[in-house]
């Protein structure tokens, strides 16, 4: 785009009338960016931030509660001593290092048809699908110098 004599004229009169830069843009026919850019290269004075706002501005929203400090629920051994609330139970962490056997999770059949279903056959540690799935889902990438071969 140029900026011919007249645009720049036009530019300094709708910045000082106190316009947004995209009402500016749209008088003028060009994009807000534009003219933030000639404003800036023209050394216009800075325009307020439609953001911040000035001091005694109360904002419209209210301010977020206080967090609480210290525990918000009774201690553990106050709900086992027969206090009301519901009945808390400690659970026993699972044992470290055993692996639950999962059903293997190949399917089988067209999903939404009523016999689509899947494997269930026990599935090998580690992966989601039995020894045979897992033989067709992980397949060892050949070596390329037996294809160069």
């Amino acid at each position: 785009m140029e900026w011919s004599d007249d645009i720049i004229s036009r530019l300094r009169a709708l910045w000082s009338e106190g316009l947004s830069t995209a009402e500016i843009g749209r008088r003028l026919n060009i994009s807000k960016n534009a003219v933030v850019g000639k404003a800036h290269r023209l050394n216009l004075p800075a325009r307020p931030s439609p953001i911040r706002r000035g001091e005694g501005h109360v904002s419209p929203r209210p301010a977020a509660p206080r967090r609480a400090q210290g525990p918000t629920l009774p201690p553990l051994a106050a709900a086992l001593a027969g206090n009301p609330g519901p009945a808390l139970r400690p659970i026993a962490p699972p044992p470290k290092n055993s692996l639950r056997a999962t059903p293997c999770c190949w399917p089988i059949g067209e999903p939404g048809k009523p016999s689509f279903h899947f494997c269930n056959v026990s599935s090998v540690p580690g992966k989601p699908y039995c020894e045979d799935h897992a033989a067709v889902a992980y397949v060892r990438v050949r070596d390329r110098r037996e294809d160069a071969a």
